[in-house]
């Protein structure tokens, strides 16, 4: 797995925190100085984290777990998006099933996500019956232009919202998260539910409610873009190196072949013996 540097920290502005009056004091183990009331980020402490949390992130997708990327904020949306994309197209030869279980949310976080996933998940079902019936034009004719109007508007609201989730069946494995003070709510339930968290914690963060936490600068789009696709790399290397799955009743064909194989070795062992008695016998 690729590591990053202390300068490619630098040079992506990794080390900018909040300024001083508006730091968690639970954050200041990470914070190294203060320059002209900005609070400077440990750059050794950035990489022990992410170090970390892609080690953790690879070996999620090693045993074919799923990732949730959550980051709603401005800067965050196009490189999420971008890098799900990438990893995607990476995977998209895969043997495994590994491009369902990539998701992401860049526009809000919908309660109830995880603490209650199967109330959300009517939505995905929802959006897919919009989706069919905007499809059909049989189905349209029976309706006014308005009532399919409000259709199309409805499935807008929805897809901006639910897109990067509508193939989720359960809840995620571990998320992902741009800026943890923000997307509060998100680790909230995450902590509700055991789901494990990694997440971009700024100076003005409590870092100790994320298990994985990457003490970094959660508005500059040069240290989202470096650190999600490090840890989108790290997911993605993790999938790859996936034992393939075992196919059902290969592991019985396997056994009976074993055996087979066992039987006629025994077979000829008896019928070597049988041949050198009755040789014995004619003597």
């Amino acid at each position: 797995m690729k590591q990053i540097s202390l300068e490619e920290l630098l040079e992506a502005g990794c080390h900018f925190g909040h300024q001083v009056t508006r730091g968690n004091p639970k954050a200041r183990d990470f914070v190294f100085e203060a320059r002209d009331n900005i609070q400077i980020i440990d750059l050794t402490k950035t990489k022990e984290g992410l170090d970390e949390a892609a080690a953790f992130v690879k070996a999620l997708g090693e045993r074919g777990g799923s990732l949730l990327v959550v980051g709603t904020k401005r800067q965050a949306r196009p490189t999420i998006e971008e890098e799900i994309a990438r990893a995607r197209e990476l995977l998209k030869n895969d043997k495994t099933d590994s491009i369902n279980k990539l998701f992401y949310i860049t526009q809000r976080w919908i309660g109830g996500v995880l603490t209650n996933f199967t109330e959300v998940s009517k939505n995905f079902k929802k959006l897919s019956d919009l989706e069919e019936k905007l499809a059909d034009p049989q189905e349209k004719a029976g309706y006014t232009k308005k009532e399919v109007g409000l259709w199309d508007k409805e499935r807008q609201g929805l897809d901006a919202y639910y897109k990067g989730i509508i193939q989720m069946q359960q809840a995620p494995d571990a998320l992902f998260i741009i800026d943890s003070h923000l997307e509060n709510i998100a680790v909230r339930e995450a902590r509700n539910v055991g789901v494990t968290t990694v997440a971009i914690v700024d100076t003005n963060a409590d870092p100790y409610l994320i298990d994985y936490p990457i003490p970094a600068n959660d508005d500059a789009v040069g240290s989202i873009k470096l650190i999600v696709s490090h840890i989108i790399d790290a997911w993605v290397e993790g999938i790859k190196s996936q034992k393939p799955p075992k196919v059902e009743g290969e592991e019985k064909e396997k056994t009976q072949e074993k055996k087979t194989e066992k039987n006629q070795a025994s077979k000829k062992k008896a019928a070597k013996k049988e041949t050198k008695t009755k040789s014995k016998e004619k003597k």
